[in-house]
């Protein structure tokens, strides 16, 4: 008697699409949550949890976009099996990439030159987000680790060796700037050379590059003098490298370049920025995880080295010059708001007693300070003295104020964090601040700024007119439609799109490479407000998260 293989197959297709269609209703219920709670606090400053109609609004949502995404799907994994997406658009295969070995320099070249016309537009480049600060740092010799140390090191180390030469500041400056965009362009050309092998073919290879040259968010980044740069860099280059981990251990373990500089990229990374430690902290256990059927040594060490080598060159940076500690306000930003929140408005529900212990640790005029989308101006003055001689009362009445005050509490950390989920929001956080050049009225996209003792000179006053209007101008309210290109919460659907699709089929390896990039966006939800610069790479890294989804082997290490 012939047994018959259906049962197993059928069976296995059933869970196939009970999976897909667990996947597509996440997406629906966080997207309809993401709306909905959006656009309240987007309007009205909270997000009204007694209010049914709010719950409705979700449920809505969820089912239509739940039923849309397995459409769009179910569609999509026809077209990979021949049939026409959507009846009509035919997907290509993968191309067989000619040989070029030059592409990559080529690539590197059309970037740099892209590049070089906006920082001539905007020279020395964009001198902001504390640039001042890190500058001084070097020139006083009086540090903190408030500002990661390598960077304080390299940015203010190379505008005061060149100021002493030259006596020019913005020489300095557009020094410094032109070499941090020769290293950034340089692994986006190396990601631009990935892909070309990979199969993108040539008019995508084409796109993509164009992409990496022109769109202004990245160009903002590769010319910006902030940490963030150079941070998303390396994360970038190290979530490349756990992809072609992924695709072949075997020949990823056996190239010296593929381990050096996965291993190089993994330290540098959260060098540049501290929450990127914390996020490849939380990534190791999955990695682990992932592997463990084919974890060897060599795979244990070179994923756990980076913490070492981080920890000791970060102890080494901190004692060689003398660091001041980081004030705790920067762990501290989202229960500090919380409870500014509570006492800006329900200060008569909190005792005698409750208010008098918050200004012990918050000054008034902190807490009369208080501003939903931003934390400076109220952690700013918290009493770091008392908090280590007396964290326990500060938790306490967290504790306590919380537990009277639940929505309040999921207000204040929604207002701080909602720009990074929900996708029409209005970057403009710092409306109404002054800065050296101009004061923030429309929006705080981005710094735009040049921050003494640089001074913006424009060579080609059209281009720098375009990333001012972009920047700190109207362009998200004249163009609400485009601006999507522009906003975090839209690039964050994306991501979640093509990543529970992925979970969907079952393709964890395709998934994990990206995991950092996702805790980063996490951590991100607990800083002190949202800004483009925190998530940079979403933008960064969307060419190699829309990469052809085939199990084809490169041997490129």
């Amino acid at each position: 008697m012939i047994k018959s293989n259906l049962g197993p197959k059928k069976d296995n297709n059933k869970k196939q699409n009970l999976l897909a269609w667990l996947m597509s209703g996440l997406f629906g219920v966080l997207s309809g949550v993401f709306l909905v709670f959006g656009y309240q606090l987007e309007k009205y400053d909270n997000v009204n949890f007694k209010d049914a109609g709010t719950y409705a609004f979700i449920l809505c949502f969820a089912i239509i976009l739940a039923i849309d995404v397995r459409y769009v799907w179910k569609n999509y994994d026809g077209a990979r099996q021949g049939k026409k997406l959507f009846g009509f658009v035919t997907l290509s295969n993968r191309t067989e990439p000619g040989e070029d070995k030059n592409f990559m320099f080529k690539s590197w070249a059309i970037m740099i030159a892209l590049n070089t016309i906006v920082i001539l537009a905007e020279f020395p480049g964009f001198f902001v987000y504390d640039a001042q600060d890190e500058l001084n740092e070097v020139l006083t010799r009086s540090f903190s680790t408030h500002h990661p140390l390598l960077h304080v090191l390299l940015l203010g180390g190379t505008i005061a060796v060149f100021h002493k030469l030259t006596g020019s500041w913005n020489g300095g400056i557009f020094v410094y700037t032109f070499l941090q965009m020769l290293v950034i362009t340089l692994i986006l050309a190396y990601v631009m050379d990935y892909l070309r092998r990979k199969g993108i073919g040539k008019r995508s290879a084409i796109a993509w590059t164009l992409y990496y040259g022109v769109f202004p968010v990245i160009v903002m980044y590769n010319l910006c003098s902030s940490k963030d740069g150079l941070f998303t860099a390396f994360l970038l280059y190290m979530t490349l490298s756990l992809v072609k981990l992924v695709e072949d251990r075997d020949a990823f373990l056996k190239s010296r370049f593929c381990v050096i500089s996965f291993v190089a990229a993994a330290v540098l990374m959260p060098l540049f920025r501290h929450n990127g430690f914390y996020a490849y902290l939380v990534f190791l256990p999955f990695a682990f995880i992932y592997f463990r059927k084919e974890l060897s040594k060599k795979l244990s060490l070179i994923l756990i080295v980076p913490v070492v080598v981080y920890l000791v060159i970060n102890t080494v940076l901190g004692v060689a010059f003398s660091t001041k500690g980081t004030d705790h306000q920067e762990m501290l930003t989202v229960p500090i708001m919380q409870m500014a929140r509570v006492y800006a408005y329900e200060k008569d529900l909190m005792s005698p007693e409750d208010v008098a212990m918050l200004k012990e640790y918050i000054p008034e005029d902190n807490l009369e300070n208080y501003t939903p989308r931003v934390s400076d101006l109220v952690k700013f003055g918290f009493n770091n003295e008392l908090y280590e001689k007396n964290s326990g009362d500060f938790w306490k009445l967290w504790a306590k104020l919380g537990a009277g005050h639940p929505a309040t509490y999921l207000n204040s950390w929604f207002l701080t964090s909602y720009g990074y989920w929900y996708p029409p929001a209005l970057i403009n956080v710092y409306k109404g601040v002054k800065v050296f050049t101009f004061t923030y009225t429309d929006s705080s996209y981005f710094g735009y700024e040049v921050e003494q003792p640089g001074k913006r000179n424009s060579f080609i006053p059209a281009i720098d007119k375009l990333y001012r209007y972009i920047s700190i101008g109207t362009f998200h309210k004249d163009a609400p439609v485009l601006a999507l290109l522009f906003s975090p919460g839209f690039l964050m659907l994306i991501y979640l799109f093509v990543v529970l699709y992925r979970l969907s089929k079952g393709h964890f390896g395709k998934v994990i490479p990206f995991l950092p990039i996702i805790l980063t966006w996490l951590t991100v939800l607990l800083g002190p407000t949202y800004l483009v610069r925190y998530v940079a790479i979403l933008w960064y890294a969307l060419p190699l998260l829309l990469a052809p989804a085939n199990d084809v082997m490169l041997n490129n290490c």
